[in-house]
């Protein structure tokens, strides 16, 4: 692999890479933390469609990522190869997200329909986003130990990320939101709207940030010109890699 830019990694760029990991954790962490609660009593699916819909997805998932590593490695743009994602998939990724986190007026199965195709479209955005921005890593520098500075900053940004989830999350989406902005809105509370507004404000943030990492960052290190790719020969060696059936199996 070769460079067509070397020296120091900046502050404002290792900052803005760090940017991404703030947004993509502000829509992890919600659905880790809080997703099948909404679901349960708030949404108004049983636990167990809940939790047969996240098994789906996550199986889905090892199929999903792989491939979209692959898409992403041969897109070919003027931005490079990994970044233009962060600006295709910011939007769609914010809206997803609100949809998700919106409870329709259906009838159960309406609702169970409605429950399946937001968060699987929402996994398979996050996965169209996230994987480029996670590869994004290996192309800013090939200097080993200013990528290891990279990564901390990644690192720093995704725990305060998760600690604004955990701390703010909830007392908005149940107080500011559900209680004092939904009765001055609707005239009462309403929980259902307090996480929907949640995910709007979430959203908003974790857009703004995509985009801080895509213009700050640059695609530095290229792949030699003589090195060829075939997405049937990256299909095959997936499915030849033992420890890969294993993950998909398992998790």
């Amino acid at each position: 692999m070769g460079t067509g830019d070397s020296g120091k990694i900046s502050f404002f760029e290792k900052a803005g890479y760090g940017c991404g990991d703030f947004a993509s954790v502000l829509f992890w962490a919600t659905i880790s933390n809080w997703l099948l609660y909404f679901y349960t009593d708030v949404f108004g699916i049983s636990a167990a469609s809940a939790g047969l819909m996240i098994l789906v997805s996550r199986l889905w998932d090892g199929i999903n990522d792989p491939v979209m590593g692959m898409v992403a490695d041969r897109t070919r743009t003027r931005w490079g190869k990994f970044r233009p994602w962060l600006l295709w998939m910011a939007v769609p990724m914010g809206l997803i997200a609100v949809f998700t986190f919106t409870t329709p007026d259906l009838s159960g199965t309406g609702k169970l329909a409605y429950a399946w195709v937001t968060y699987m479209l929402f996994m398979m955005v996050y996965t169209a986003i996230n994987i480029p921005y996670s590869s994004l890593l290996g192309v800013i520098t090939d200097d080993p130990v200013e990528r290891t500075s990279v990564a901390f900053y990644k690192y720093v940004f995704a725990l305060t990320s998760s600690g604004v989830v955990s701390l703010v999350g909830l007392p908005l989406a149940q107080n500011i939101f559900g209680r004092k902005l939904a009765t001055a809105v609707l005239g009462h509370p309403s929980e259902a709207f307090g996480w929907q507004m949640m995910m709007v404000v979430f959203s908003i943030v974790a857009i703004g940030f995509f985009l801080i990492t895509f213009i700050s960052v640059r695609e530095r290190v290229q792949p030699p010109p003589t090195q060829k790719t075939s997405a049937v020969r990256d299909l095959q060696d997936l499915l030849s890699n033992p420890f890969w059936l294993i993950l998909l199996v398992v998790r």
